[in-house]
């Protein structure tokens, strides 16, 4: 059988019929990583479970959370296309999809409820059905350790205190996890958020167990 070359990644998961004739705007001037993961097909990349999500997120992995291949390409397009039409991703989501007015916040971190707006994340990680991917949109900064990169004391308990009030109700902390990303991997800079995983106890099987 003759050697075949492996596909451009640019082509992987989409259909022969619909193959561009070059590698599309969207996709050029990737990162190594994101090259690699449009390049893999979507049938070799396995969803996390809950379980998994919990223990990158105690060992601060956020870096080991992707999307799948062809989630991540249509987020490239996404975002490709929202610069070109609002001027920066961050325009669009204070006017379109947070629908803020002023960037100014009222209060202290957290004191005041339209300081922060909750949305599901519109392109949610390679995670189980099972969880459901929120992003919590600040007007204020939540402060990061300059050694670690990680959250100050103060603001991981600002954090850890809002989530609990909001997501913490039904089944407790146990049912929920959140994390906000190191600025290195941040697709979003201009506005701070952090990301909220919460556990859907109606969506296990039998004993408690994931599908």
């Amino acid at each position: 059988m003759p050697h075949e070359e492996p596909l451009p990644f640019w082509l992987v998961n989409v259909p022969r019929d619909q193959w561009p004739a070059e590698c599309p705007e969207y996709l050029r001037d990737l990162s190594e990583k994101d090259r690699r993961i449009i390049g893999t097909p979507d049938e070799e990349y396995r969803l996390l479970t809950w379980d998994e999500v919990k223990e990158l997120i105690r060992l601060n992995q956020f870096d080991k959370f992707h999307r799948m291949p062809s989630d991540l390409r249509k987020y490239r397009y996404f975002t490709h296309r929202l610069i070109k039409e609002y001027g920066s991703i961050m325009n669009y989501m204070v006017n379109e999809r947070l629908k803020w007015t002023s960037m100014t916040p009222k209060g202290r971190a957290f004191e005041f409820d339209e300081d922060t707006t909750t949305l599901p994340n519109d392109y949610p990680y390679a995670i189980s059905p099972s969880i459901s991917h929120y992003v919590v949109w600040t007007k204020f900064e939540l402060p990061d350790d300059p050694v670690t990169g990680l959250c100050t004391e103060e603001s991981y308990r600002e954090i850890d205190e809002f989530v609990r009030k909001t997501f913490g109700g039904r089944g407790g902390m146990e049912e929920v996890r959140w994390f906000k990303n190191w600025k290195a991997l941040k697709s979003v800079h201009a506005v701070e958020h952090f990301h909220v995983m919460v556990w859907e106890e109606e969506e296990r099987g039998e004993g408690g167990e994931e599908e």
